[in-house]
């Protein structure tokens, strides 16, 4: 047991119990368009496919319409790193994950933060010019898979888009942050859809997808006119009732790819929750696609297919929302293999032929590089550690799965996990030197059927919580039985060749689930790590040249730009997300430095000869309470055990371990006790993100869970104190 590594790849967040301070709440409307004259904000189609004209700013999601986050500025180099330093930074108020990626324009950037906030400052020094708060439904963050973040903002001909948690696509005023106008994207409003990705504009358009796999909904992405907010178009990623008339000529096609079973009840999944790209040589919108709802196959198509278009790259005509042409990387995703990593443009020489080219490093641990005219797979090698295929044939474009690891009748431990071989975080593309740097990692996990599906061959959607396919209620025993075969998770930054699959260097970092990167042609790689360690590495040889001490772990990518011929360098600290589920780490996962300090929200930016400090935080006290006397019996405890694994675990943390975002619930005080059960059955804290479960949960049930938080708390403060010599972890198969 003491080598039980909590560090577990599965996607998290949203479903459990939660405690923690969020917004008030309020109901999503729709607003009218109202009269606009913009006068800041005014980025337009060509400003974009011209940006390299201004390097000074960073005028969309990825810098570019290429996305390859990549900066020409230079005055931060090599040379000068040493005197870089904090310029100004800006609390956000908030202990939840940061994920944004901030847009620079004329002097003025713009980001969002949990919970779908804007904001709007003075890139120089920081002032506040205005914020917007969507007021999302504090209750929403039950119908979150992972966390109530915000990747970004999109800047569009003096309007600020952002898609909001609870599903709404909000146009503002750049100038001042009035709302103009405000849609309603989702279909169904008794599935749990939400937005957390940035949208995209190109041609007058905004374009959003959504998430919402693991909760059972079907995917899909929109247009909208930009100065109206009026749908244009909308494609399906997924069949829907094969009863029911067709969308649109795709998905009779990929209706012929699902065989059997009743997906668009249990709701399919293919959810375009991150990657969008508009690529202005085609005129063409590239979708990254997710995965299946449930994640195992056997469940929504027993009778196999490729279930099209999951885990796929989508190419549409950006004016219709036809589609040109597909890829899928992982036929009949079994593994939570999703396509919505970053995708990044450019042209490349490939076999002696200049090739205009999509590179995209998704979940499955294969870097793929496809031919952006007609989809052609030209290279598809492995960036990480794979187990769950051998190679990918360059002949069919199909990979060749590994057969000992199927876990229909066994549970195996699988490579890359849920978590990916690379996740959102974002990747940077130096077409020059011809190399992608990719925030990698290895992080397994162990897959295993669901019990009820095992003894009675039928899966029940239950709207409550994740519905994967796989066995969470005992999912304690199960590792605990497979930990001694368990790979070493481990995290790392490599520079990767993505023609011949070489990596001239790769850094390892003690944790796994660190931040997006953003490289110079100053010769430099800039990453936030969980260990709350900002860093500048040599982007020729990985040597750290910089490095500044945050005190809270990273997820955002960094920017750099440039204003009044100083150039910036500015990063969203606070972590969160998809590893909530993973709680507190266990040797040799390093500690990571939000459950250390605190999870502080904060935008810090820095230049050459910064005179800013940031404080220096106390570490939390963590000390585990006596608990209220026990008098619960074994079964009590593991009836708590499997419900606290199918909906708390996801936000609160395996084991009852919280990693350090959501509250700890092994060290509630007296009065949390006392309610225990009001906030979990009544949603007596819903208006602060924890809504009621009485959907889903008796009161019975809840009380379990409340013996079996107590009973880990317990059985951690002893083992701290020195009076046990190991906890137990589990309560199931019982004595």
């Amino acid at each position: 047991m003491s080598r039980l590594i909590l560090v577990v790849a599965v996607l998290a967040a949203g479903v459990g119990l939660y405690f923690g301070l969020v917004q008030q709440a309020g109901s999503p409307e729709v607003a009218e368009t109202v009269a606009f004259e913009p006068s800041v904000g005014l980025i337009d189609d060509e400003r974009i496919k011209n940006a390299e004209s201004e390097p000074g700013n960073w005028l969309s999601y990825g810098r570019t319409y290429d996305e390859r986050r990549f900066s020409p500025l230079t005055q931060i180099n090599r040379e000068t790193v040493g005197g870089l330093s904090l310029a100004w930074y800006k609390d956000m108020g908030t202990n939840r994950a940061q994920e944004s990626t901030p847009i620079v324009v004329d002097d003025t950037m713009f980001f969002t933060s949990s919970w779908s906030r804007v904001f709007a400052v003075d890139a120089k020094t920081g002032d506040t010019l205005w914020s917007y708060d969507p007021k999302v439904p504090g209750e929403w963050a039950r119908r979150a898979c992972c966390d109530v973040v915000n990747r970004g903002a999109a800047v569009y001909r003096g309007r600020v888009y952002v898609g909001s948690l609870d599903g709404r696509l909000i146009a503002l005023d750049a100038a001042t942050g009035a709302e103009l106008w405000s849609v309603d994207t989702i279909i169904d409003r008794d599935r749990f859809y939400t937005i957390t990705g940035a949208p995209r504009v190109a041609n007058g358009k905004v374009f959003i997808g959504n998430g919402g796999a693991e909760f059972g909904v079907r995917g899909y992405v929109t247009a909208y006119d930009a100065e109206t907010g009026d749908q244009l178009w909308r494609f399906f990623t997924v069949p829907g009732d094969p009863s029911l008339p067709f969308e649109h000529p795709e998905m009779e096609v990929a209706a012929k790819t699902w065989k059997g079973g009743n997906w668009w009840e249990i709701g399919g999944g293919g959810t375009v929750w991150n990657a969008i790209v508009y690529d202005p040589d085609f005129n063409s919108l590239y979708i990254g696609v997710g995965n299946g709802a449930p994640w195992t196959r056997v469940i929504r198509s027993p009778g196999g297919g490729d279930n099209l278009f999951l885990s796929s790259i989508v190419a549409l005509d950006a004016d219709t929302g036809s589609m040109k042409w597909y890829y899928q990387t992982t036929p009949g995703d079994n593994w939570d293999y999703t396509a919505v990593q970053d995708m990044a443009l450019a042209d490349m020489e490939v076999d002696g032929m200049m090739r205009k080219v999509l590179l995209q490093a998704p979940k499955n641990g294969f870097f793929y590089v496809i031919d952006r005219q007609d989809g052609k797979l030209l290279r598809a090698n492995p960036y990480a550690t794979v187990n769950w295929a051998t190679h990918v044939d360059l002949e069919s474009g199909r990979p060749v799965e590994n057969p000992e690891l199927d876990y229909l009748e066994e549970a195996n431990w699988v490579l890359p996990g849920p978590l990916g071989a690379h996740n959102w975080q974002a990747m940077s593309v130096d077409v020059e030197a011809g190399l992608v740097y990719i925030p990698a990692q290895d992080n397994p996990l162990i897959f295993g059927m669901s019990e009820e599906w095992k003894q009675t061959g039928v899966y029940k959607r239950d709207p409550g919580r994740w519905n994967t396919g796989l066995e969470f209620g005992a999912f304690t025993q199960t590792l605990l039985e497979n930990i001694e075969s368990m790979p070493t998770p481990k995290g790392y930054l490599t520079a990767f060749d993505p023609l011949t699959g070489e990596s001239p260097w790769t850094v390892e970092i003690p944790h796994y689930w660190n931040g997006g990167v953003v490289a110079t042609a100053g010769g430099l790689v800039f990453q936030g790590d969980a260990l709350g360690m900002f860093k500048a590495y040599d982007k020729a040889t990985g040597e750290v040249l910089w490095e500044f001490n945050t005190y809270t772990s990273m997820l955002a990518p960094p920017i750099t730009f440039e204003v009044d011929g100083e150039q910036y360098v500015s990063i969203l600290t606070g972590t969160g997300g998809a590893d909530m589920f993973s709680g507190e780490p266990l040797p040799p996962v390093a500690e990571h430095a939000s459950l250390t300090y605190n999870n502080f929200g904060r935008l810090l930016v820095f230049k050459l000869g910064g005179e800013e400090i940031l404080p220096v935080p106390t570490k939390r006290d963590r000390s585990i309470p006596v608990q209220p006397m026990l008098t619960a019996s074994v079964d009590q405890i593991a009836d708590g055990e499997r419900h606290y694994g199918n909906y708390c675990a996801s936000c609160h943390g395996l084991v009852a371990r919280s990693g350090g975002v959501i509250p700890d619930l092994r060290v509630m005080g007296e009065e949390k006790h006392q309610i225990f059960n009001q906030v979990v059955l009544e949603g007596l804290l819903a208006q602060r993100g924890m809504a009621a479960f009485d959907d889903v949960l008796s009161e019975e049930s809840v009380t379990n869970i409340h013996h079996y938080v107590r009973a880990r708390a317990e059985e951690d403060r002893l083992f701290a104190a020195g009076e046990i010599e190991a906890p137990q972890l589990t309560w199931l198969g019982g004595e």
